[in-house]
């Protein structure tokens, strides 16, 4: 190996870990690992639809012996959701504090690091509307990662039931 390969891995194994996934076809994202419990696809009947519920809130499903309430994250985002003609989601659950809740996504690419320092400003990149979901957002070469913030996802006003 010459000094620019080691130079390369080095890279690659620096900074902080994200799972990578799509909100849509065309929107990417990630979120900090240390807030990913697990990303799994599962079948549609896994999750219980609850009546009146707000429609960005699928229902509830069974999760290592505990229940947890699935959401639509593109919903929540403002962004088009195509989960609705699914047979099976792909899940990611999150946990933040002592809460857990599982985040429907189009599908999961898998992990990826890049430094805190790569983490710019969302404002001008993207829609306002995101803006108070993001942590910021990692500009690439072929596309824009948003870098979501679990805790504001969490405490979002769509998800507080009455």
């Amino acid at each position: 190996m010459n000094s620019s390969q080691v130079s390369q891995k080095n890279i690659k194994t620096q900074g902080e870990t994200y799972l990578h996934f799509h909100l849509n076809p065309v929107t990417s994202a990630v979120l900090s690992a240390k807030y990913t419990q697990e990303a799994m696809v599962v079948p549609g009947e896994a999750i219980t639809p609850m009546p009146n519920m707000p429609a960005c809130i699928m229902g509830l499903m069974s999760w290592r012996s505990r229940i947890l309430w699935v959401v639509d994250l593109p919903m929540i985002l403002n962004l088009e959701s195509t989960h609705y003609r699914s047979r099976q989601f792909s899940i990611i659950v999150i946990k933040v504090e002592s809460i857990l809740l599982g985040l429907v996504v189009h599908n999961i690419k898998g992990n990826t690091k890049f430094m805190p320092d790569d983490i710019v400003s969302p404002i001008g990149q993207v829609a306002t509307s995101l803006v108070p979901y993001l942590r910021g957002c990692v500009v690439q070469a072929q596309e824009i990662l948003l870098v979501l913030d679990a805790r504001a996802i969490m405490q979002s006003s769509l998800l507080r039931i009455d």
